[in-house]
């Protein structure tokens, strides 16, 4: 399904990328239209991580390209913020939650400028979203696990991007945590922002989610979930049949 070219968020064309020779992705055209929020899945492997590290200019790919409303990444970063895995984060490096948040100011400050208190006001606001602001002063490593998550949501939002690349930012938290993730995920939506989400729940793709990638090493689908989360795109990506996949 594809979208107006004048709302396309996200384009992907002909993207492979491969280790030690063994593609992990293969040939991926992808249109992701502006203001959803959408969930790419797929099983372990499937290469749903390394789709968003290389449309982020992390991964090289050995073929293909990728535009962000309609210009290279490396000319639009500013309009875009990532939330990574938390496995990928050394959560003893000694820093507070606040000066976590804070970093996210860097890439319109750059790293010579010190953030001001106009970035501290920011800052101070999108831990007040985040439900942190009590920890602002809190070194990360005490925080309980989705505590830090929420830290590492404040600093995507303190960016005050137009895209939103979160990699399983549901991964270990608490039911609170999850709702409250989101609760924020869905107002961005409604401010129009593209917001996308490495997942592995199905059960909640319906409820969270109203895009949706199916990916195993190939795109097996992409569009509305109304439209194409079924059994036949569910069997395809995960190889068995729909009861058995959203139970794993």
């Amino acid at each position: 399904m594809r979208a107006s070219s004048d709302h396309i968020a996200v384009q992907v064309d002909d993207l492979t990328v491969a280790y030690n020779y063994k593609p992990v992705l293969w040939d991926i055209d992808l249109e992701i239209p502006q203001g959803v929020l959408m969930a790419i899945v797929g099983p372990n492997g499937a290469g749903k991580s390394t789709l968003i590290k290389s449309i982020l200019d992390i991964i090289d790919p050995i073929a293909g390209s990728v535009r962000i409303f309609g210009k290279p990444y490396k000319k639009q970063y500013q309009k875009v913020a990532y939330v990574p895995q938390k496995g990928s984060v050394d959560w003893d490096f000694p820093t507070t939650a606040l000066d976590v948040v804070l970093m996210g100011t860097y890439g319109k400050l750059g790293w010579i400028r010190r953030p001001g208190e106009k970035q501290k006001k920011s800052a101070l606001e999108a831990l007040e979203k985040a439900g942190m602001l009590p920890f602002r002063d809190r070194q990360i490593s005490q925080l309980s696990g989705g505590q830090q998550q929420r830290i590492f949501l404040a600093r995507a939002l303190v960016q005050q991007a137009e895209i939103y690349f979160m990699d399983e930012p549901f991964q270990g938290v608490d039911a609170s945590t999850e709702i409250a993730i989101i609760n924020i995920l869905k107002e961005l939506r409604k401010q129009k922002k593209t917001v996308i989400v490495v997942h592995h729940d199905l059960q909640t793709v319906p409820e969270y989610f109203d895009w949706v990638t199916f990916l195993n090493v190939k795109k097996i689908a992409t569009g509305p979930v109304k439209d194409i989360f079924n059994d036949d795109n569910l069997t395809k990506t995960y190889g068995i049949n729909y009861k058995v996949a959203i139970n794993q």
